[in-house]
């Protein structure tokens, strides 16, 4: 069976999704499963080449909407090659392309999926600055979104949170099938002392020296600002602080330089930027611990990837896998305010090593139960060769 995965880019930089298709990718393929990607990226990128499944890079799309006039025909060439289409993501081009190409031969018995990963959570209607986009969001479900969601042959969703987030804000939201089918993600390298050689290359200062460590797409939504503010009050209060080291792309946007702006006083802030291959794993070895006080996180590939490396995150109650990592007691949960993070970040301060260490053991088996590769793949693929046995 022969999959199509449609996505408006697998450059990393643009956020988690890309990751969560290669992941998906990775884990459900198999004699039975085959996958390739049509996406809006040039086709000479250097991030397309170390991939080993098919990729139809058709260029980049144009405007907010990411239009693109080849991807509609390209569907409409090639979408019967294919058993299933998944399309991840929504608000863009390339849904309403995938709808009007599945439509117009849906009689081939061609199944269709869709994967919102979070787009379709309330706080993307209700966020302060999103009031535009919030309407444009509305007008869109009216037009477009609503007949690809409900027509659909199933919605796939990374958990139950996420799941349960999805209804309550479109009408009609009436889709045939949900599943949640988890987000694998893959082991990561056993620590090595070339990591850190690498990682200690790009951030000299840290040689030795402990830090917590923020890795994440630098955007409002992650809350950056909470933490450099957090951060700077428990300076004020506080002796001996850990250094705080943020790693991520996104210092050239505007939300970015305001970032480093905010944090210039403070000398034991320290900016990376994009951190890959064993300069980002030697940064998750060796720090104290993982923050993201995020908005709205719908999985949090890097928090996951902090869990599998044994080490505990503090995190807030928006991001929508907190239940798991408050059961296996694997970090600590606050609120997504100043005085929420503030608390949790004292909590941190204030826990002996033992505890420490005994955290870092409850990570790794977070991990292991709860995101391991394994289980995803599994589910995935029983909803994909089984949906087909269904439409045969």
């Amino acid at each position: 069976m022969l999959i199509l995965h449609v996505l408006p880019t697998l450059d990393p930089k643009a956020g988690g999704l890309s990751q969560a298709v290669r992941n998906m990718i990775r884990y459900a393929s198999g004699p039975d499963l085959q996958h390739e990607v049509v996406c809006l990226d040039p086709a000479d990128a250097s991030y397309l080449f170390e991939d080993s499944f098919k990729i139809h890079a058709l260029g980049k799309g144009k405007t907010a909407w990411n239009y693109h006039g080849e991807l509609r025909s390209w569907l409409n060439r090639n979408l019967q090659r294919y058993c299933s289409i998944l399309v991840h993501g929504l608000w863009q081009y390339q849904s309403y392309a995938v709808y009007k190409a599945w439509k117009k031969i849906q009689a081939a018995s061609i199944r269709l999926f869709v994967m919102p990963h979070g787009m379709l959570d309330p706080y993307f209607q209700h966020a302060k600055g999103r009031r535009l986009k919030a309407l444009r969001n509305l007008l869109f479900w009216q037009f477009t979104e609503k007949q690809l969601v409900n027509s659909a042959d199933g919605l796939l969703f990374t958990c139950e949170t996420e799941k349960q987030l999805a209804r309550e804000n479109f009408r009609p939201y009436l889709p045939k099938k949900e599943h949640v089918v988890g987000l694998g993600i893959q082991q990561p390298p056993p620590f090595t002392m070339e990591m850190g050689l690498q990682f200690f290359k790009i951030c000299p200062e840290l040689a030795g020296t402990p830090y917590l460590l923020f890795l994440s797409r630098i955007h409002p939504k992650k809350g950056l600002d909470l933490l450099i503010m957090a951060y700077q009050n428990l300076c004020s209060s506080r002796q001996n602080l850990p250094l705080l080291l943020i790693a991520g792309p996104g210092l050239d946007t505007p939300y970015g330089r305001e970032m480093q702006r905010l944090a210039e006083r403070t000398a034991t802030i320290l900016f990376s930027g994009m951190l890959e291959g064993l300069a980002k794993w030697g940064a998750f070895y060796n720090c104290e611990a993982f923050v993201l006080p995020s908005h709205q996180e719908n999985f949090g590939i890097a928090v996951v990837e902090a869990l599998a490396c044994s080490k505990p995150v503090v995190i807030s109650n928006q991001v929508n896998i907190y239940q798991e990592i408050e059961m296996e007691e694997a970090g600590f949960v606050g609120a997504d305010h100043l005085e929420g993070l503030i608390k949790q970040l004292e909590r941190w301060l204030e826990t002996d090593a033992q505890e420490r260490e005994s955290m870092g053991f409850n990570a790794g088996r977070c991990y292991a139960k709860h995101y391991a590769e394994n289980s995803a793949g599994n589910i995935l693929c029983h909803i994909l060769i089984g949906s087909a046995h269904e439409k045969s």
